[in-house]
């Protein structure tokens, strides 16, 4: 059995899919799909399923799902509602699977939680979530008031984190009937006085994949780790040239490696800063960076890499790949060491995620 190698792209106009095999060096790309629609998240479930999300104010939120590798798709969002007196959801920013493939995670906005158990037909609302005592003061980002990261203990089904802008991080080990905040050493420098318990920024966050108990993020303040289940965090920043970014990926078997992109600040553009491509690497979680450009456009190059927009493959070496704000996708087959152009020209594309597929 050989493996391909898929690079799952959300654009502003549709999903779409580059292909290569395991040497990942001729890539050929599939789509539009899903109607042209704005799609914000693009994944592959572990049996083998995509799924595809997003919407609009116009459009309202819709999932859509394939069973044949594209070919075909079914579109739901049956359920997806906060009931009739409630804020009207525009579109949803994430989906994250279980394991299994069982259960699949929604993150919208304004900021909630659904839940799917029936692949993607039907949604409940994780109403827990936004019964939080903190609700009435949350605050939108830039981006809008948005749950854009949903990160899922392997081996505890009812112990999640999710990631809201610009309100923080929140924690649930009873499947979402009860939220923690988890938001202790991180900085919200836009707010006087001393960090708040809510009101942070977080921009991307993951789990370790080989330990859940520890956790990465990229705020709107610096990058971040934790050991303890969120409860506590620590700068890694370090010698990163700025503390402001969206993206970053964590090495799915050697999690000690992780990448994030740096751009300028809010009041600089939110891009590649001096217009210099580049993805920066660690090799020990967080406590040095190095800088990754090789086959990288070095100047001029004046694009931003959204939240969603960075994945990272299962191979060995692992393979990242970034999209960025104008339509371009690079990607490495060597974990950052060497960058190649993959595809150009498609809409501004705002997520990326990786899958090995058996044929």
């Amino acid at each position: 059995m050989s493996d391909r190698v898929e690079i799952l792209v959300g654009t502003k106009k549709g999903a779409f899919i580059l292909e290569s095999d395991a040497q990942r060096r001729q890539w050929r790309t599939r789509g539009p799909f899903c109607e042209s629609w704005p799609i914000h998240h693009v994944v592959r479930a572990s049996d083998g399923t995509l799924y595809a999300a997003g919407g609009n104010a116009w459009y309202g939120p819709s999932v859509f799902r394939s069973d044949d590798d594209g070919a075909t798709w079914s579109q739901s969002s049956s359920g997806m509602t906060y009931g009739d007196d409630e804020p009207k959801i525009t579109t949803i920013w994430n989906l994250t699977p279980s394991a299994d493939g069982k259960t699949i995670y929604a993150g919208v906005e304004p900021a909630g939680l659904f839940r799917s158990d029936d692949r993607g037909e039907t949604w409940v609302h994780v109403a827990g979530l936004r019964e939080h005592p903190s609700r009435p003061e949350w605050q939108p980002g830039a981006g809008g008031l948005i749950l854009h990261s949903i990160a899922l203990d392997p081996d505890d089904r009812d112990h999640l984190w999710v990631g809201i802008s610009s309100v923080g991080t929140f924690e649930t080990t009873d499947g979402g009937k009860a939220w923690a905040t988890r938001n202790k050493g991180v900085r919200a420098d836009f707010n006087p006085g001393p960090p708040p318990d809510f009101g942070q920024c977080v921009h991307k966050l993951l789990a370790d994949p080989t330990d859940a108990t520890r956790l990465i993020q990229q705020n709107h303040c610096g990058v971040y780790r934790s050991d303890d289940n969120g409860a506590s965090w620590t700068e890694i920043t370090n010698n990163l040239p700025s503390d402001f970014g969206f993206p970053m990926g964590v090495h799915p078997s050697h999690p000690e490696t992780m990448w994030v992109i740096p751009h300028t600040g809010p009041g600089e553009g939110r891009h590649m800063i001096d217009g210099h491509a580049a993805v920066w690497r660690s090799r020990d979680r967080g406590d040095t960076w190095a800088q990754l450009d090789s086959g990288l456009p070095t100047e001029n190059a004046y694009v931003t890499v959204l939240r969603e927009a960075m994945g990272v493959d299962r191979l060995d070496p692992a393979g990242v790949y970034f999209g960025t704000s104008t339509g371009q996708v690079f990607g490495s087959p060597d974990e950052g060491d060497h960058w190649q152009l993959l595809a150009d020209f498609l809409p501004d594309v705002w997520s990326v995620e990786a899958a090995v597929v058996g044929d």
